[in-house]
């Protein structure tokens, strides 16, 4: 267990803040031509999922070389356990104790007055474009992401919408796309590789930049479905066994662990298929490509279906729990970075990090000043070996259940979890015990108390929600 105190790892860390502050890192090519952002995000893939990160199983070629040809990140998290705060963080660069969107709730999304990452490229010059699942507004709110700084947005603005990979139409814009071929339930036109080409056509005509591309791909959340090629690899390799879903409308497979690599094996191609276009492109050079997922693998399902898949692959390595809970394997995400001649090939970092920090990185890199009001700190020097790199005195997630506030923190290696709001906190030491397997908490009083106290600190009250929204209907959707 680490021996230093933490009130004097505090304190100097408090005095690093004052010391070491300074300019953006890129500050000084303000007047020059800033880079592309590239920010691919996939839905619930776990820690392990990649090859990069340790997966045996599933064939992830794309991403490797990713990671071959720039820097890896083991201790980069999440925004929260579960999808649509996990976006909320991203976009404004405020953890779940401020951002505007703290849970999976339809009926919370952004507001007029945010500052998204988005607005302020799209304020620097930036086409801006999405393409995926969005969760933060739909139509008639003002979390629509056309309102939220996107020039363009293709795919689904609903969470439940961005479940299913055969719909009859998507969202662009203000308007819906068509899709026939899925129309009376037919599956001609698989979803995930319709917003792909949507995103590849975007690139294409901005590629005189800059231009950010943010792509929060679907892959590989429910429904559990991919097209026979992506299986076909894989077909015979791995103990056949049927994962559905119990819901109603949902589409399962009969041979569950080949889909799901297969879906994986798909999401990765695509990703091969962006990194080759910027070399046709000419721009490889200029632009940075971030590859990441919103949270940990999921559990759950019929019969614990999904729960035997993840742990199957080990897609959430060695961490515990999954998706939905503030354990390691909830929290902690694959970040993988690339930005030939920038970004050093072949590297790692132990830097921890999250998504908070994206907002004042892609500032940096744009030659912009960051808001005043964020939870983030440029990782910019770290990405580029530029600069002095600023931490965080303490990191903190929360969610709001029927019963109170669950939250989590990580100060240094130690990570506090205090799932149920009625509940002790426990402690655990993350430098020897990464499965966080050993409640220490009874061991280290003193820890738990200061813990408690950053937790208590990093909470604000969420505004009030007084505008109530028919929720669509899941079988308008989908049939």
């Amino acid at each position: 267990m680490p021996t230093n105190d933490l009130s004097l790892k505090l304190l100097l860390a408090a005095c690093c803040l004052g010391l070491l502050f300074s300019p953006p890192a890129l500050a000084q090519d303000r007047d020059d031509s800033p880079p592309n952002i590239v920010y691919i995000m996939a839905d619930d893939l776990g820690y392990g999922a990649l090859g990069c990160y340790g997966q045996t199983k599933i064939n992830t070629p794309h991403i490797d070389r990713m990671a071959a040809e720039g820097m890896r990140f083991t201790q980069c998290y999440a925004g929260s356990h579960v999808c649509q705060p996990s976006r909320s963080v991203l976009m404004t660069g405020l953890h779940t104790g401020h951002t505007p969107v703290r849970a999976n709730d339809i009926q919370q999304f952004l507001r007029p007055q945010d500052t998204t990452v988005a607005k302020l490229l799209q304020e620097r010059g930036y086409a801006t474009g999405g393409f995926g699942k969005w969760g933060l507004g739909f139509e008639g709110t003002p979390g629509q992401p056309n309102l939220q700084g996107f020039d363009e947005f293709f795919g689904q603005y609903l969470q439940v919408h961005a479940h299913f990979y055969y719909p009859y139409w998507l969202n662009h814009n203000d308007g819906k796309h068509m899709l026939p071929g899925n129309e009376g339930g037919k599956r001609e036109q698989y979803v995930q590789d319709v917003i792909h080409e949507q995103a590849i056509e975007f690139i294409r005509e901005n590629h005189d930049g800059p231009f950010f591309a943010y792509m929060p791909y679907i892959i590989p959340h429910v429904e559990l479905v991919v097209p026979e090629e992506s299986e076909e690899p894989y077909r015979g390799k791995f103990p056949k066994i049927s994962i559905q879903d119990p819901r109603s409308g949902y589409i399962g497979s009969e041979d569950g662990l080949t889909t799901l690599a297969g879906m994986i094996s798909r999401l990765d191609a695509q990703v091969g298929e962006v990194l080759d276009l910027l070399v046709e492109l000419g721009i490889d050079d200029n632009t940075i490509v971030i590859f990441t997922s919103d949270n940990g693998a999921q559990s759950g399902g019929k019969d614990k279906g999904w729960t035997k898949m993840t742990d199957f692959f080990e897609a959430n390595g060695p961490l515990r729990g999954y998706k939905g809970t503030f354990y390691e394997g909830g929290l902690r995400v694959p970040f993988v970075a690339r930005w030939p001649g920038k970004i050093p090939a072949g590297t790692t970092s132990d830097h921890v990090c999250g998504f908070w920090d994206m907002l004042p990185t892609f500032c940096d890199l744009a030659g912009i000043d960051p808001p005043a009001e964020t939870d983030g700190i440029s990782i910019a020097p770290t990405l580029t070996g530029s600069g002095i790199q600023r931490e965080h005195v303490g990191i903190y997630w929360e969610y709001a259940r029927r019963n109170g506030i669950g939250r989590a923190a990580r100060m240094g290696d130690w990570k506090a979890v205090q799932a149920n709001p009625n509940g002790p906190v426990e402690l655990y030491d993350l430098s020897t015990d990464i499965g966080e397997r050993w409640n220490v908490a009874d061991r280290n009083p003193a820890i738990v108390r200061q813990i408690t106290a950053f937790m208590d600190g990093a909470h604000t009250a969420p505004r009030e929600i007084t505008t109530d929204f028919e929720r669509t209907s899941v079988n308008d959707y989908v049939r």
